[in-house]
């Protein structure tokens, strides 16, 4: 991976929990790779949160939303529809993430569902899929310090209530970072 030029298409199931989101983003936010999203995938994540968190206002998702539009100018995909007929893939719901994908040139999707999104399928638009996990363990590889850097300022972020790195490496492991995790808890020992 190369910084900065690095184009990383988040899908809504990595959008969707909080610390996987944070962490992602905090790591976006030190340019070590830009993110990208479509209305389509925020509305998607914004939904299934609403159905299972009924603690949780549309008001305050459309806040985060609009938190994340505005600091990462450029992230949000539009005008990806026509190449959505071209692709073929097991569930053809998640067509739009491609699509997104191919017209913000993306490099990676990173997604949970690994399998609802083919290699074979992915390779023929130039595009790599990558399980979370994994993604955040590259980008912690690619640079050790901004890594860290990155941690420490999410953790600074969390104060109602104050979380302790532990705490937040539990929930991040909780949510599927568990390698990443890891490696992020070597590096602050």
């Amino acid at each position: 991976m190369h910084s900065g030029r690095f184009r990383v298409l988040l899908d809504a199931c990595v959008l969707y929990p909080a610390p996987v989101r944070d962490l992602l983003l905090t790591f976006a936010g030190l340019h070590l790779y830009q993110p990208l999203w479509s209305e389509e995938i925020q509305n998607e994540w914004k939904r299934n949160l609403l159905a299972n968190r009924p603690d949780l206002s549309e008001d305050q998702l459309n806040w985060t939303i609009g938190r994340m539009n505005d600091s990462f100018p450029g992230a949000n995909v539009t005008e990806y529809q026509h190449y959505i007929n071209s692709i073929s893939l097991p569930d053809e719901d998640d067509r739009h993430v491609v699509a997104a994908a191919i017209k913000g040139k993306a490099d990676v999707i990173v997604t949970f569902n690994l399998r609802d999104f083919p290699q074979s399928t992915l390779s023929t638009f130039g595009i790599e899929v990558v399980h979370p996990d994994q993604f955040a363990l590259n980008v912690i590889d690619l640079d050790e310090n901004a890594a860290i850097k990155g941690f420490e300022k999410m953790a600074g972020r969390l104060k109602n209530p104050p979380l302790s790195d532990d705490d937040i490496l539990s929930a991040l492991k909780k949510a599927g970072i568990r390698i990443g995790s890891k490696k992020l808890q070597n590096l602050l020992d």
